[in-house]
């Protein structure tokens, strides 16, 4: 068997920078352990399975679609920037006739629509709470998302971008201490400086998720589907730009609609087109 596969860079509009996801399309129905070892095979962060929800469908024609995720070592609940690739492929490799589509997912219908250049995520809003210290870097807050299972750390406001960026972090070692299965996601973040040149962001982040088999992610889009809801308490605001400082980078655009849903937009680049013999 023959699977259209796609590589996409997400969150970003230059080839080799922002998250890259791998994207296969699923004509009929692929056996479970298949998932698992393609995502293995592809070795990126994510990889989405694209599959129809009726024999009728079609991926040029139809508007709602079953959507799964895969880390190289598990199936992962929720994965923004997966998604954000997901439907870079069907706008635009696909020529989807539709404004917007409607994934069918482990975390509900998440929903993808093209405004501009941009592509928006309508993702859940995930809260945070539970209070605590840690660490010898000092920390302003600390909160737990129990709906995702991350763990969100603010550094003090006295840092600036370059702490975080270059901050070293030993993730390999961060299920050694975390065994409970209560974190599956580490998030560092950062207040931001609105006013500063050349980019204006709202606050910055890095994503670690080695419980996944992922030492550091790029741009994680379900991250700031907490970050999201974080940041607009403390800042007052809906609608907020980020950036997730990872090596690769990327730039994140939210709008919050209400307590319950909010708009992640993001540029992809596809940068690689393919077929895979299954």
């Amino acid at each position: 068997m023959q699977l259209p596969v796609f590589t996409v860079d997400a969150f970003t509009n230059e080839a080799f920078r922002g998250n890259p996801a791998a994207v296969c399309l699923l004509e009929n129905e692929l056996d479970e352990d298949k998932h698992q070892k393609i995502a293995r095979e592809m070795n990126l962060s994510e990889t989405a399975f694209i599959r129809k929800l009726h024999p009728t469908d079609d991926f040029t024609q139809s508007s709602c679609f079953g959507l799964r995720w895969f880390t190289p070592t598990s199936e992962v609940p929720l994965c923004g920037h997966a998604t954000l690739a997901s439907a870079a492929v069907l706008f635009h490799k696909r020529k989807n006739i539709n404004s917007t589509l409607t994934f069918v997912t482990l975390s509900g219908e998440l929903k993808a629509r093209q405004v501009e250049d941009d592509i928006v995520l309508d993702l859940p809003l995930y809260s945070t709470y539970i209070q605590a210290a840690v660490g010898d870097v000092q920390i302003q807050d600390i909160r737990y998302s129990p709906d995702i299972k991350k763990l969100l750390v603010r550094l003090s406001d006295k840092y600036e971008r370059s702490f975080l960026e270059n901050l070293k972090v030993a993730a390999q070692n961060l299920p050694q201490f975390e065994r409970t299965g209560k974190v599956k996601g580490l998030i560092l973040t950062l207040k931001g400086q609105p006013g500063g040149k050349p980019q204006a962001y709202d606050f910055y982040s890095r994503y670690f998720a080695p419980w996944y088999g992922i030492p550091e992610d790029p741009v994680t889009g379900s991250a700031h589907a907490v970050l999201s809801g974080y940041w607009s308490q403390q800042l007052g605001k809906k609608e907020m730009r980020a950036f997730q400082c990872s090596c690769r980078g990327g730039e994140l655009k939210m709008s919050l609609r209400d307590d319950q849903r909010v708009d992640i937009s993001g540029k992809t680049v596809i940068v690689l087109t393919g077929s895979l013999t299954v």
